[in-house]
């Protein structure tokens, strides 16, 4: 009997090999997974990046941060450079405080409503958590400020988290509850390109205790965790695993991926194309490209692919075309990957 897509995205933590190769497809109509949720009581408004169709230059979060958005950025937010509402984490309560947001929400009616066009034995419905404990402190500080913080004030920083997670769990929960997710996504970029940002030590200490109280309703009731963490960030896949994720994206190649795969059994990689193209690139360089990832990475499972082209505002022609290229080579080259191998198990 054929799998469905959900079978097979839900399969992978548990050691299933399809006969090819999954590909990412976060946003698109084919993707395995549904996002559902109260999005609005995380993010405020959810269109930050565009407003009337119309590139948004300028917001607050809903903590207050006031967030740009530039061409450079391709129109992405980021917390506005030099500007920090928050000075001394000792007097958070001074400054932080429950967003101003209606959260009385009949969810069992909004549930049902988000569910009804959802074919669920065909797909995965995952949840977003939209608190990012890191990047929260980072943005109401800045980077020098909020990592100062986390040895100078240690105990005023864990009061800030938790308050602000305070506000996210009843919306979380209340999502597990009624919507019944199949898993939970979590963000948070703990780390540059080169290394994290803290300590084994701190992420214990003070982010890991953050991410288990927002899923714990979510893997109670049996969910897979989904963590996007970009950088290299491989010194935090061991607590990762601990608390319950089981899918990692976008999994950046300045980690060692292939020694992550043969140290943790049945842990989805998602991610592994880094690409750069540096001036012109060739079409046959792309796809060569999408060929040696899956080559280096897929085999033995545990393995979607994925990456992109992000580029600046200016350059989305280029990228248009080069994800083109990317999609598409991903699909034939992937296609029967494993049936080939003779390491498909369905």
């Amino acid at each position: 009997m054929e799998r469905t897509p959900k079978e097979i995205h839900l399969g992978l933590a548990n050691g299933l090999i399809p006969d090819s190769v999954p590909i990412s497809r976060f946003g698109n109509p084919d993707s395995p997974t549904a996002a559902v949720g109260a999005m609005e009581l995380q993010w405020g408004d959810c269109s930050f990046m565009f407003a009337g169709g119309e590139p948004r230059t300028a917001w607050d979060d809903i903590w207050g941060v006031p967030h740009v958005a530039n061409p450079e950025t391709g129109y992405a937010g980021i917390p506005k450079p030099g500007v920090y509402i928050l000075e001394d984490v000792s007097k958070w309560d001074k400054v932080v405080k429950f967003p101003d947001i209606d959260t009385n929400i009949d969810w069992e009616a909004k549930a049902k409503a988000d569910l009804a066009n959802i074919d669920r034995s065909q797909k995965a419905v995952s949840t977003m958590c939209g608190f990012m404990p890191f990047q929260q402190l980072m943005a109401l500080m800045g980077f020098s400020e909020g990592l100062s913080a986390l040895y100078e004030e240690p105990e005023s920083v864990k009061e800030l988290l938790n308050y602000m997670a305070d506000y996210f769990v009843p919306i979380l929960e209340n999502t597990v509850e009624h919507y019944q997710p199949d898993l939970i996504s979590l963000l948070d970029d703990t780390a540059s390109k080169y290394a994290p940002f803290f300590s084994v030590g701190m992420y214990q200490e003070f982010f890991r205790p953050i991410y288990e109280r927002l899923t714990a309703k979510a893997v109670e009731r049996g969910a897979y965790i989904d963590f996007h963490n970009c950088g290299r960030c491989e010194d935090f896949v061991p607590d990762m695993i601990d608390f319950g994720v089981r899918y990692w994206n976008p999994a950046q190649t300045e980690n060692d991926l292939v020694k992550i795969k043969s140290e943790h059994k049945n842990f989805v990689i998602s991610g592994g194309w880094d690409f750069v193209p540096e001036g012109e690139v060739t079409e046959e360089q792309v796809r060569q490209s999408v060929r040696d990832t899956i080559d280096k990475y897929a085999p033995g499972g545990s393995y979607i692919f994925g990456g992109g082209f992000l580029g600046t505002a200016d350059e989305r022609e280029k990228a248009m075309q080069i994800n083109g290229w990317v999609s598409d080579e991903a699909q034939i080259y992937g296609k029967d990957y494993y049936k080939k191998r003779g390491e498909s198990n369905i």
